[in-house]
């Protein structure tokens, strides 16, 4: 008789923002005529349409594959040399960090690359994490049988390094006691919305090369950044290009939520003995993945146009007045608040006396808003709570103003 793999079985309830979409639609389900008043600002998906530059270049692809002698079909494994060219240059060698084309892997996304990279390391490896962290860097590993056991006490796995990452802390991990092999970085921070100073990140990538770890970096975020000494990547370190992974999405800096493009730079220094982890990725993503579609990775290379660059500051821009909306609107309620800055993220810590879910609860029933509950980012995120800034402008300003009025 088959059998089922009962590492998933050790998964605690849904993954997060199911849980949330279903108490949303329990609570509509109830209360019907408040549908239409419901304003989210609880998963990080976006809601400005794409640019017209992005747009224009789609279109141009998609006539392209109408013809024979401009028909595309399976891409190159590791992304047509187009899009893997432009991105090396703006986003890595302008910047002064020595990452070539053939060292950057093109997928549907980062989300996907996050959970996925896990399978090139060893079973055994030992996992360090932020706390409050991503979900996904967590549950990937209980899947495959590294996280150990489940203890619903702690609500914490018995095989994963929690790095607490709280207020007294600016929100900032400190090198654990346990010595991990692989360490999750999230910069600027989902769900935190904090940062690393230049300084701060060096620290961490002196530190993977002392103890032989490698840092697997999620720089989602990084056309948020205002701030100059925050790093945009973390190869702007000395030393990064033997201890780190990166991985980047198209999702938050260029609204492809729904059209799905990123990808996941592995340098070639990066070995374990004689291996190379970039020829191990490379066998996998050649194995598993046929390719972001080549209508997609045209609308990627238009990211990169001068018409792209301006449109997509201004998305960003939208986005971080969204943020500033959202910031002050709670500082002046009396919320105690933070990140928003270089993120399009506000943690703020939930009313006294009141949990995480709590507060979800209060804020959908009162203000009918719905945000995340911190405790679902881990141990340490109970007691928070995080609203994003990709709504809408006008119904982040209502939502606001009903908050206030609670």
């Amino acid at each position: 008789m088959f059998k089922v793999n009962e590492n998933y079985l050790k998964l605690p309830g849904s993954y997060l923002f199911s849980n949330i979409a279903k108490k949303v639609a329990a609570f509509t389900e109830a209360n019907p005529e408040l549908k239409d008043r419901i304003i989210r600002l609880g998963i990080g998906d976006v809601t400005q349409p794409l640019a017209p530059a992005i747009i224009k270049a789609l279109h141009a692809a998609v006539d392209e594959m109408g013809q024979a002698e401009t028909f595309h079909g399976y891409a190159p494994d590791l992304g047509y040399e187009f899009l893997r060219t432009v991105i090396a240059k703006n986003d890595y060698q302008g910047r002064g960090c020595d990452i070539a084309a053939d060292e950057i892997f093109v997928s549907d996304g980062a989300k996907c690359d996050c959970s996925n990279i896990q399978e090139i390391f060893s079973e055994d490896s030992k996992i360090a994490v932020c706390d409050p962290v991503y979900p996904v860097y967590v549950d990937s590993n209980v899947m495959a049988g590294r996280a150990g056991d489940w203890n619903p006490q702690t609500e914490m796995f018995s095989n994963v390094i929690y790095m607490p990452c709280t207020r007294e802390n600016h929100f900032s991990p400190e090198f654990p006691k346990e010595t991990p092999d692989l360490i999750y970085l999230c910069y600027p921070n989902n769900p935190t919305g904090a940062t690393l100073t230049k300084a701060q990140l060096q620290g961490w990538v002196d530190y993977a090369n002392r103890v032989g770890a490698v840092i697997l970096y999620d720089a989602a975020y990084e056309a948020y950044i205002s701030e100059e000494d925050v790093p945009h990547t973390i190869y702007e370190c000395d030393g990064a290009r033997t201890c780190a992974i990166e991985f980047r999405s198209f999702s938050k800096n260029a609204g492809f939520t729904g059209v799905r493009l990123g990808f996941t730079v592995i340098p070639k220094e990066l070995k374990s003995g004689d291996v190379s982890l970039h020829s191990l990725w490379a066998r996998r993503h050649g194995t598993k993945y046929n390719g972001a579609p080549y209508i997609i990775q045209k609308a990627g290379e238009a990211v990169y146009s001068p018409e792209g660059k301006a449109q997509l500051r201004e998305q960003v821009a939208y986005y971080m007045k969204n943020a500033r909306v959202i910031y002050e609107g709670l500082k002046s309620a009396g919320y105690t608040v933070s990140g928003g800055v270089n993120a399009p993220y506000i943690w703020l810590k939930t009313p006294e006396g009141m949990n995480s879910w709590e507060f979800f609860d209060h804020l959908l029933e009162t203000a009918n808003v719905v945000g995340t509950p911190g405790s679902g980012f881990g141990p340490s995120g109970e007691g928070y709570f995080r609203l994003t800034a990709f709504g809408t402008y006008e119904k982040t300003v209502e939502a606001i103003e009903r908050i206030k009025r609670m």
